[in-house]
C-alpha cells in the first residue's frame, strides 16, 4: 500500500471513509480481496509470495493497513514481510494499543513502515521511523511512503480532494473517490522529495496513480463504515491497465 487516505468522523453518516492505492511490481503474485478460506471473518487481498496483506477488515470491525517507508539506503534483504503485521493484527484479539506496544521491541527487524490499526472506533498510526503510537482523532489523514501527513504533492492534492468530496455530499460518491485515486498528474521537479531512488523514479512515483513498465498501482480500495457499523468494501484491480479494471464489492454488518 502506497497511498492511504482516512476521513475519521468527518461525515455525519460515516465514521470512516478510507481510500487507498496499492502500488507494487506487476509480477508479484496477488489474490484480490475476498474473505479468507482459513479465516472466513477476514476480508482482504493476499500477497501470495509472503502470505500477508496490505489492507483488510474483519466482521468484528478490526481494520489495518500498511505503507512502506521509502529509504533504499537502509533496506534489509532478510527483513520479515511488513504485510504480515497487518494480517497478524487482523487475525488476533489484542486491542490496538496493546498490539502496538508489543510491536515496539521488534520494530527494527522490519524495513521502514507505517501501520494503521483500529477497532471499535479507535484508530492508531504507528511507524518504526516515528516516535510511537498516535491515536487518530476526528480529521482527514494521509499516508504515502514517509510519515503521517508528510506534505508530498500527491498527498496534499489527494487530501484536499478527499476533504472536498466528504464535505459536499450526503453520501460520498464512490465514483468520485475512485476518480481521485486515478489521478496521474506528475509533480513538478522542484516539488519532488529526495528519497534516494533518483530523479527519474521520483517522477514516476509522484502521481497518485502510478504507471511504469514494471511497477505501478495494482488496485484501488474504498472502505466506508457508516454510523450504524455497516461496511461497504469496494476494490478495483488494474494490473497495469487503468482502463480495464475488475471490481468486487462486499457489504456486511460489523458484529462485536
Amino acid at each position: 500500500m502506497c497511498l492511504l487516505l482516512l476521513a475519521v468522523q468527518k461525515h455525519s453518516d460515516y465514521k470512516l471513509v478510507l481510500a487507498a492505492n496499492r502500488d507494487e511490481y506487476y509480477d508479484r503474485p496477488t489474490a484480490p480481496a475476498a474473505f479468507w478460506e482459513e479465516a472466513p471473518h477476514l476480508l482482504a487481498g493476499k500477497d501470495l509470495r509472503a502470505g500477508g496483506t496490505w489492507l483488510g477488515i474483519t466482521k468484528q470491525g478490526r481494520i489495518a493497513a500498511v505503507t512502506n517507508y521509502r529509504d533504499p539506503a537502509s533496506m534489509k534483504t532478510s527483513a520479515p514481510s511488513r504485510g504480515k503485521l497487518v494480517s497478524r493484527f487482523l487475525l488476533g484479539q489484542e486491542n490496538p494499543e496493546h498490539f502496538l506496544e508489543g510491536l515496539v521491541p521488534e520494530k527494527d527487524r522490519y524495513n521502514g513502515f507505517n501501520l494503521i490499526v483500529g477497532e471499535n472506533d479507535q484508530l492508531y498510526w504507528f511507524s518504526n521511523r516515528g516516535d510511537g503510537a498516535h491515536r487518530l482523532s476526528s480529521g482527514i489523514y494521509g499516508l504515502s511512503n514517509r510519515l503521517l501527513d508528510t506534505p508530498w504533492p500527491k498527498l496534499t492534492r489527494s487530501k484536499e480532494t478527499m476533504a472536498r468530496l466528504i464535505s459536499k455530499q450526503k453520501n460520498p460518491s464512490q465514483d468520485d473517490l475512485f476518480q481521485m485515486l486515478l489521478d496521474r498528474t506528475v509533480a513538478d521537479d522542484n516539488q519532488l522529495p529526495d528519497t534516494g531512488v533518483g530523479m527519474e523514479w521520483e517522477r514516476i512515483l509522484s502521481p497518485i496513480f502510478i504507471m511504469s513498465p514494471t511497477y505501478g498501482t495494482r488496485s484501488s480500495t474504498l472502505i466506508l463504515i457508516d454510523q450504524h457499523n455497516r461496511v461497504t468494501f469496494t476494490e478495483k484491480t488494474f494490473n497495469a491497465d487503468p482502463e480495464h479494471a475488475t471490481s468486487v464489492v462486499y457489504e456486511f454488518q460489523i458484529h462485536s
